[in-house]
């Protein structure tokens, strides 16, 4: 983006959004601006998901591939159905079990959504998000947002109104400051125009809960350690390019805990031995190693999705050359971090015996 905008920034109480803020911002979306603004995931780059030209300054703006789609928050049944042509039975039973809220639904789009806002494929992602900031400024706009992730494209989503500043500051207007987010991590994008659902991309609802919900789902092959990383469709954000990774150097170790543990104590020494700076990032209290570089991820998976991000943004503000991480289980929200940090790291180390 060649223009640079002061960029305002308005805190909201979450609880009881400002009505004179709301509608400044809705005003400058149905201008054709793009703002940032809170959900429950992360933070939004939104505009009017109708407006091609407004679309297009999103993916300007983010310096986003054309051929990776955005996701339309929508404020209501009503908004929806005039995106989409049908809401098969089992997307009804998710709608009503989990929104509003983090997960995204890919159906078949009507002809009112431009190409451009879905990558050129016939079917859109949507989703009503949770967040009572998100939702009124849909409702006093009138229109369906377009809003992915308000941060440069591959840089660590913001899960604060800071983050967006530090990636946007200059290039939007405005950014509404709702305070942290509660979940931390995107929605989960799940396809139902198969006829086994497929997750596409795991996140802030579980595998499992979707599952109790409506019965056997699938993750998408590129998702799993033994599955096809190649695919020629991207229905869903996050299935093609690389994603979240801060500019300091990310390791991954995952495996038995002892083992994790006594290797990244190893790889710690060795590259303190060769003069970086390094930091770590655990679950573990036990881990010995000086505190002083050690960023305690929480003790819940909860608590490690919410802090995943800022702890990867605080690492390029500390100076930090390389980030070691401790993974996490492969259960429940465990799936969507350990995507989250597969993406993000350049290197990833199984420590499963006393051999490794």
């Amino acid at each position: 983006m060649k223009k640079k905008f002061r960029t305002v920034i308005r805190k909201l109480d979450e609880k009881r959004p400002n009505q004179n803020i709301i509608k400044n911002a809705s005003d400058l979306i149905r201008r054709g601006e793009i703002i940032a603004f809170p959900t429950e995931t992360v933070y939004g780059l939104g505009g009017n998901a109708l407006d091609p030209s407004s679309v297009s300054k999103i993916f300007e703006i983010k310096g986003r591939p054309p051929d990776n789609p955005l996701i339309i928050h929508v404020a209501d049944m009503k908004m929806l159905k005039t995106l989409v042509i049908q809401i098969p039975p089992k997307a009804h039973r998710i709608i009503k079990k989990f929104w509003p809220g983090p997960i995204t639904l890919i159906l078949k789009k009507s002809n009112l959504v431009p190409e451009i806002t879905t990558g050129g494929l016939n079917t859109v992602a949507v989703r009503i998000p949770r967040n009572k900031i998100a939702l009124a400024l849909i409702k006093k706009s009138g229109l369906p947002i377009a809003a992915p992730s308000a941060n440069i494209s591959g840089r660590p989503s913001p899960t604060s109104a800071i983050h967006v500043k530090d990636d946007l500051a200059g290039k939007i207007k405005l950014i509404l400051d709702g305070g942290s987010t509660t979940i931390g991590i995107e929605s989960t994008v799940i396809d139902m125009t198969q006829r086994i659902p497929v997750i596409l991309r795991p996140g802030g609802i579980s595998k499992e809960s979707i599952e109790d919900e409506i019965g056997k789902i699938c993750f998408h092959d590129s998702l799993l350690s033994n599955g096809s990383k190649k695919t020629r469709i991207h229905r869903s954000p996050g299935m093609k390019y690389q994603h979240y990774s801060p500019k300091a150097k990310v390791m991954l170790v995952e495996g038995v805990e002892n083992h994790v543990k006594k290797r990244i104590i190893q790889l710690t020494e060795k590259l303190e031995g060769e003069g970086k700076k390094v930091t770590i990032m655990t679950t573990s209290k036990s881990l010995k190693v000086n505190p002083e570089k050690i960023q305690y991820m929480g003790r819940t998976l909860e608590t490690v999705a919410r802090n995943l991000f800022a702890n990867l943004r605080q690492a390029d503000k500390d100076k930090i050359d390389v980030i070691i991480v401790q993974g996490v289980q492969y259960k429940k929200s465990g799936f969507a971090i350990m995507n989250r940090l597969k993406k993000a790291a350049s290197t990833r180390i199984s420590a499963q015996s006393k051999s490794n």
